[in-house]
């Protein structure tokens, strides 16, 4: 059974998230929701995630997984939010752990944080198959923008996360903690070896290279003309490219807020004893 597949495009931070259902009135599952933040201010919005809500609710169906490809270091996610909300199981890669003992240590986020993958109420295996609705997905470990990357397969759609872009973009960038080009490299040809018409669904497009925003391409696409990663690039001169390339790249803008919230699910962090939660800014350290 093929999915029913809503794009939700967030320009402030480029991103797109999915609504993905079997049927009208019947079930869903929500991939990388936004929550919306403000970094002059520190508040947070919940516009984004309130339009999925309304989708939802237009098309009376039930949600049943909230997914996350990774702990993204561009956006809050959303999830905690929309569980609330909706109800559903938040989940991510099993590998999620790794990336929360990096994070513990880097924030030094105490002994009321636990690097065990609790926050979520899922964590998948590679291969593992699950419902949504009359759909079957499957996971995929995707590894090597974090350790931690998952794409999610149902029928003959996969959603990737950050690993691919838009073939004129290229591929995800390999140096935040625990990330490894070597490890992208083989995840990118993991996903390039499913059949041609595989439709890819991706994470971020942007529009400062002049063409509207695209998040579907397929893997004949994707090895035929992806600018980092198409076929005759071997795995030497793919982690050559992408290392020399993420030595210019900046931080995201939101990479400090964004993986305090993600580690833990979309929960802020606790309040403190006035009441207010708090994100930290370690200095000199990223």
């Amino acid at each position: 059974m093929k999915p029913n597949i809503e794009a939700f495009f967030d320009p402030a931070t480029w991103t797109l998230s999915y609504v993905i259902c079997d049927e009208a009135g019947g079930s869903c599952a929500i991939i990388d929701p936004v929550l919306d933040y403000d970094p002059k201010s520190g508040r947070i919005y919940m516009a984004s995630a309130d339009r999925i809500i309304a989708f939802i609710s237009e098309k009376r169906l039930k949600t049943e997984w909230i997914l996350e490809t990774h702990a993204h270091a561009d956006h809050l996610t959303s999830a905690d939010y929309l569980k609330k909300k909706l109800g559903g199981k938040t989940a991510i890669g099993k590998e999620i752990p790794a990336v929360q003992e990096t994070f513990k240590k880097i924030f030094n986020l105490g002994s009321d944080f636990t690097p065990d993958g609790d926050h979520f109420d899922h964590l998948f295996a590679d291969g593992e198959t699950f419902g949504i609705g009359k759909l079957t997905a499957t996971a995929i470990l995707t590894p090597g923008h974090t350790p931690a990357d998952l794409s999610y397969q149902i029928d003959d759609a996969i959603f990737v996360g950050d690993t691919l872009f838009m073939p004129d973009l290229g591929t995800a960038r390999a140096d935040f903690p625990g990330g490894d080009a070597r490890r992208l490299f083989g995840s990118i040809r993991r996903l390039l070896a499913y059949p041609a018409e595989t439709r890819l669904f991706i994470c971020h497009d942007y529009a400062s290279i002049g063409r509207p925003i695209r998040w579907e391409t397929t893997v004949a696409e994707q090895r035929a003309h992806n600018i980092h990663v198409h076929d005759g690039i071997d795995e030497d001169q793919y982690v050559a490219m992408r290392q020399a390339r993420d030595a210019t790249l900046d931080m995201p803008n939101l990479l400090l807020p964004s993986v305090q919230v993600n580690v833990r699910a979309g929960q802020m962090p606790p309040p403190e004893d006035n009441g207010i939660s708090y994100l930290k800014i370690p200095l000199n350290v990223i």
